[in-house]
């Protein structure tokens, strides 16, 4: 609870910031195991897309052939200039809640607490701890 007010004024336009954090949040969930068939394909989907917001947004090539996984194939093309805003705004927060949901099922509070660190610092609302990127990458992250 007191590195929860340290989120505000960490929404920035953009894909890279919502992509940064799926990403963050969805590759922590998929090292903890323990995931249902249809949690693993949504949040490796989830990944993919984000990988390749991210690599879109820093003039790479896209990470996979295939493009971005699941529906954002048919509505990133679809909504042109509005598919930042709707991904930032409705898929982003759906996909890093669910990871960090099936995190919560399959970690315990240290990894969490972990996690939320580490999504603090790629907002830059704070800088990482040594500390608590070395227990995350301990616990698997």
């Amino acid at each position: 609870m007191p590195l929860a007010p340290l989120f505000l004024h960490t929404a920035r336009p953009g894909f890279e910031s919502s992509g940064r954090l799926v990403a963050l949040c969805v590759s922590t969930a998929l090292a903890g195991g323990e995931l249902a068939g249809d949690e693993r394909r949504r949040l490796g989907a989830a990944h993919q897309t984000a990988l390749h917001l991210l690599a879109t947004t820093e003039r790479t090539p896209p990470v996979t052939e295939k493009g971005p996984g699941g529906a954002a194939r048919f509505w990133l093309p679809a909504l042109g200039r509005w598919s930042e805003p709707f991904y930032r705004t409705f898929v982003a927060p759906e996909q890093a809640a669910e990871a960090v949901a099936v995190t919560a099922r399959t970690a315990n509070d240290v990894r969490l607490k972990s996690l939320l660190k580490l999504c603090l610092a790629a907002q830059g609302a704070v800088r990482p701890n040594p500390s608590c990127s070395a227990s995350a990458q301990k616990s698997g992250s």
